[in-house]
């Protein structure tokens, strides 16, 4: 294994340059994977169709939404392409799981996306708290896009890019 691969929760390795293609992280999809996406999409919890009844068919800002769906070797709950957003929603076991959660979104995060986490009970009780979360990440995505290379580069200043003044 080279530094530039990396080494997925099923065992495989995705080199760095499939990471690159079109300037998305790889998505590998496996049959076992694609069932499983099927029965969780199958049995969402109450809160999960709830959430899924605002935002399928672009209801929400017009934004295209998916529903389990694979990121960074992950299946999770909610994915908004063109924001690079995730929502998950938690029921009670995620109480237990507060270790692998938290580097199950590292592991995310560094494919480029941002993730919205929300507990069940919070989000049944006031769907406004994630759907202004959502408004927020979007502002910010507006006020602040990101640069088609991946690079923040353009921010610096002349100079302090390894680019020679003239």
């Amino acid at each position: 294994m080279t530094a530039g691969d990396i080494l997925l929760p099923s065992g495989e390795k995705v080199a760095r340059e499939a990471r690159r293609m079109r300037g998305m992280p790889a998505m590998h999809q496996s049959p076992d994977r694609t069932r499983r996406a099927r029965r969780l999409r199958a049995d969402m919890t109450g809160a999960e169709s709830i959430l899924w009844e605002m935002l399928r068919g672009r209801n929400f800002h017009g934004l295209k939404f998916r529903r389990q769906a694979p990121v960074a070797g992950f299946v999770v709950d909610f994915l908004c392409p063109e924001l690079r957003l995730v929502l998950e929603l938690d029921g009670g076991i995620h109480d237990l799981r507060g270790a692998e959660d938290a580097a199950r979104d590292e592991r995310v995060r560094v494919a480029g996306y941002t993730v919205l986490r929300f507990r069940n009970n919070r989000f049944t009780t006031n769907p406004n708290v994630l759907l202004d979360a959502i408004r927020a990440h979007r502002a910010s995505m507006l006020t602040h896009p990101p640069h088609p290379s991946g690079s923040a580069a353009h921010l610096l200043p002349r100079g302090e890019k390894g680019d020679e003044e003239e």
